[in-house]
C-alpha cells in the first residue's frame, strides 16, 4: 500500500458492497513524502496498530462508523481487550479507491462526478490546535499562499499558542504530491456538496476533541492531526485507515515533539532535505527523480528513543504493558532532547 503499511485485499469493494481486507503495519518510516527511509523502527508497526484499534473502538463506542473490524491473532480478529499480545494486523472494510485523471502537471476529478457512494473521499482533512515551529501552515502565511483572515486569525500566533477553535484544513490524497485547496476549491471539484462539508467539519472536530482528551490524560498536548474518511454505501461518512497516532498527528510533552515529527526535525537539518525542498518546488510531479543525494541513518540512540515514543503511547493509552523495558515519556523526553 505505502511506505509504512501494506494492504492485502481479501474481497475487492463493488460500486454499493464494500470489500474486506487486512492493514500490516510495519515498522518502516517516511518523511516529506520521500517513501521508506534508511532505517526502521522497532515495534512501531505493533505500536501504531493497537493505537489505531484503540481510537477505532472508542469511535465505534459512541456512535460513529468507522471500517474497523479487528485486530487478528492466532488467525482469529479481535478485538483490542481480547489480545493476548501486540498485532501488527488490522481487520478492515474496503471502499473503492478511484484515482483522479493526470492530464501533463494537472489533475481531473470528473471521474468522481457520477459516484455517491462507496468510496475514498480523495482529501486529507487536517485539524491544527495550535500552529508549532515547522508546521506547514506556518509556512504558508509566511510565503503569502493563504490569507489569515480565511481561517478567522487576524494574525500568526506564537508556535506555543493553542488556538481557540482548531483551524480545519484540507490537502489532496490521490496527487504524487499533497497539494493544499481551500474548502471552496473542494467544493467546486463537485465531489462533495456544501453540506457534506459541514458534516465533514463536525466529524473532524468530534475526532480532534477525541484524541485531545485521550492524549492529555497521559501528558501529551494534540498540536494537529490528520484525518482520512469515506463514504459507505448508504452514503454515510466513516473513518477510515487510521488516525491518533504518532503518525498521523504532532504530540508534544515540554515543548519536545513526542511524534513521527522528531524524525523530521532531525532530517531539516541536512543538506538532504534541502534537496528535497528545492526539488519539490521546481517539480510538482515526478520531483524525487530529480534529488541525487539519499537520506542518512539517525543515529543509533535517537532511533531507539523514538521506537520508545510509539511503544509507550500505545501502552499508556491502552493500559497494558504490551513491550518490556519501555521507560516512561517523560523519561524519553529528556533523551531526545540531546538531539532536538
Amino acid at each position: 500500500m505505502g511506505s509504512v503499511k501494506d494492504l492485502y485485499v481479501m474481497t475487492s469493494p463493488r460500486e454499493n458492497q464494500m470489500g474486506r481486507g487486512k492493514f500490516v503495519f510495519s515498522d518502516r518510516y517516511s518523511v516529506f513524502d520521500w517513501g521508506e527511509m534508511p532505517d526502521h523502527i522497532a515495534r512501531k508497526g505493533e505500536s501504531l496498530c493497537l493505537i489505531g484499534a484503540y481510537f477505532f473502538e472508542k469511535l465505534t463506542s459512541l456512535g460513529y462508523i468507522t471500517h474497523y473490524l479487528g485486530l487478528e491473532e492466532n488467525g482469529q480478529v479481535k478485538q483490542l481487550s481480547q489480545l493476548i499480545s501486540p498485532s501488527s494486523v488490522m481487520h478492515v472494510s474496503l471502499v473503492q479507491v478511484i484515482h483522479p485523471t493526470q492530464i501533463g502537471n494537472q489533475y481531473d476529478y470528473g471521474v468522481y462526478h457520477q459516484e455517491r457512494t462507496n468510496f475514498l473521499i480523495p482529501f486529507e482533512f487536517i485539524y491544527r490546535n495550535s500552529i508549532p515551529a515547522g508546521a506547514s501552515f506556518r509556512k504558508r502565511v509566511e510565503s503569502g499562499a493563504i490569507n489569515l483572515k480565511e481561517y478567522g486569525l487576524e494574525k500568526l500566533p506564537s508556535p506555543e499558542e493553542k488556538l481557540s477553535s482548531p483551524i480545519l484544513d484540507v490537502s489532496t490524497k490521490l496527487e504524487e504530491q499533497d497539494r493544499y485547496l481551500t474548502w471552496n476549491e473542494v467544493e467546486q471539484l463537485r465531489i462533495i456538496d456544501h453540506q457534506d462539508i459541514h458534516d465533514i467539519q463536525q466529524v473532524i472536530t468530534f475526532a480532534d476533541q477525541l484524541i485531545t482528551e485521550e492524549m492529555k490524560r497521559i501528558g501529551l498536548t494534540n498540536e494537529d492531526g490528520k484525518i482520512e474518511l469515506g463514504f459507505d454505501p448508504e452514503r454515510q461518512l466513516m473513518y477510515i485507515d487510521v488516525l491518533g497516532t504518532p503518525d498521523e498527528c504532532r504530540f508534544m510533552m515540554n515543548n519536545i515533539h513526542l511524534s513521527k515529527e522528531i524524525a523530521r526535525e532531525f532530517y531539516r537539518k541536512t543538506t538532504w532535505y534541502e534537496e528535497v525542498k528545492q526539488m519539490k518546488s521546481r517539480h510538482q510531479i515526478g520531483w524525487k527523480y530529480y534529488v541525487k543525494s539519499q537520506p542518512e541513518p539517525l543515529p543509533e540512540q535517537l532511533l531507539q528513543a523514538i521506537s520508545w515514543v510509539y511503544q509507550r503511547i500505545a501502552m499508556d493509552l491502552t493500559g497494558r504493558e504490551w513491550f518490556p523495558n519501555v521507560p516512561s515519556l517523560p523519561q524519553i523526553v529528556v533523551e531526545i532532547t540531546r538531539f532536538v
